[in-house]
């Protein structure tokens, strides 16, 4: 049976012209089911209840259910998001004294090779549908202001799967998650992170979204930078910036790079020259992020004194550059961590 919640508007308003009812209560469904992020038509109150019944009868609503909760003690939770059909995905709430921040997946597994990512670790077994992602938003959102007694403030697109691959639900979810009719979050507020695929990049910006960029860089040696992520071979540093630079003339916003600084591997003076004559290109800034361990050798060796050289130098540069530590990693939740061990359980 078709999840009502695949339709549009236009649809649900030709469905309720086809079964001769009003027009208009495909806008009252349609508030419902994206605003309330309502997952019953028995509580759909202000439709009669043959009506209620109809849509029974021809609909389903498939919602997500949080199958495992954990909790940092730094306050960080993750959530093992089960879906409609059995396969888990994690997402994560991240709270700090002035916002909270989810962290949503856009993939069942990922279909990327990133050496020093666990989620790379696991096949891609599909991608989420508009309507998952956005009750990852929601679900999350309840949270906040049960555990933190504040709204929902970022959203991050960084958990497990690489959003471009994924990109005409990912952003159907963001306009839903965005527009008036659905749960109406400033679309500044959301981050699309990428590992780099230049066509998306270009589309992402041609579609006006009016989210932030993330790049995930890790190095700016064309050959380092295949060793760490090596599906990266088929998008070259070049490609990549001609399309950042695209991004910037078209929507004004500076992309932010993601950055982990592994011992032995892009620790020395030639990397941090590297990146500063990268980011020179285009209007950007540096995250520069505490790694995470995941069990993988020479990737759970973070060089600390390495991190502070970079972080004077590129300050020197006139670079900007913030350290964002790691939350989350007693429970396996922070960057780089997620691989589905709730399923396990």
């Amino acid at each position: 049976m078709k999840d009502i919640r695949t339709l549009s508007l236009d649809q649900l308003t030709d469905y309720f012209k086809e079964i001769g009812d009003k027009p208009f209560r495909a806008k009252q469904v349609y508030d419902w089911l994206w605003s309330k992020n309502l997952h019953s038509f028995d509580e759909m109150t202000n439709l009669s209840k043959n009506l209620r019944d109809q849509l029974i009868q021809d609909f389903v609503i498939n919602p997500v259910s949080v199958d495992l909760l954990q909790k940092s003690s730094d306050g960080t939770i993750k959530n093992g998001v089960r879906l409609h059909d059995g396969l888990m995905v994690e997402s994560v709430l991240i709270p700090t004294e002035t916002r909270t921040t989810a962290c949503v997946s856009s993939q069942v597994g990922c279909s990327l090779n990133c050496e020093f990512c666990a989620t790379a670790k696991l096949k891609r077994m599909r991608n989420l549908e508009v309507a998952e992602i956005v009750d990852q938003v929601a679900l999350i959102d309840r949270q906040s202001r049960l555990y933190f007694e504040r709204p929902l403030s970022n959203i991050v697109f960084m958990g497990m799967g690489e959003p471009m691959m994924n990109y005409k639900n990912v952003v159907e979810a963001v306009r839903k998650i965005t527009q008036p009719e659905g749960l109406g979050m400033s679309p500044r507020r959301i981050t699309v992170s990428t590992s780099g695929i230049p066509k998306m990049i270009r589309m992402l910006a041609d579609d006006q979204l009016k989210v932030k960029l993330a790049l995930s860089l890790h190095s700016a040696i064309e050959s380092k930078r295949n060793e760490i992520m090596p599906f990266s071979s088929k998008f070259p540093l070049t490609e990549i910036m001609e399309a950042l630079q695209y991004w910037y003339q078209q929507t004004g916003s500076v992309i932010t790079f993601e950055y982990c600084v592994w011992k032995g591997i892009n620790d020395g003076d030639e990397d941090i020259r590297a990146l500063i004559r990268y980011c020179r290109q285009v209007p950007s800034k540096v995250n520069l992020i505490q790694y995470n361990p995941i069990g993988e050798g020479k990737f759970d060796h973070r060089n600390v004194k390495a991190e502070e050289k970079y972080v004077r130098e590129l300050e020197k540069a006139g670079i900007t550059i913030m350290v964002r530590k790691s939350r989350g990693g007693d429970i396996d939740a922070a960057c780089g961590q997620l691989a589905n061990k709730s399923a396990e359980r």
